[in-house]
């Protein structure tokens, strides 16, 4: 069995911030920042989402 990255997510609280940042070699590189960690994560899902559904 190989494994291969698909995409890499970091979540980073920064002060009052949540930071996502998501990287593909699709989408490339992109972040997504917001004051509520529910809005960020929302934001990566549908990223995500859209991304691999075109994929």
């Amino acid at each position: 069995m190989v494994e291969e990255s698909l995409c890499n997510v970091e979540f980073i609280k920064d002060n009052n911030d949540y930071i996502a940042r998501v990287q593909s070699d699709i989408g490339g590189l992109r972040e997504y920042r917001s004051s509520s960690l529910e809005e960020v994560l929302e934001q990566v899902i549908i990223d995500l989402q859209e991304e691999f559904e075109n994929a």
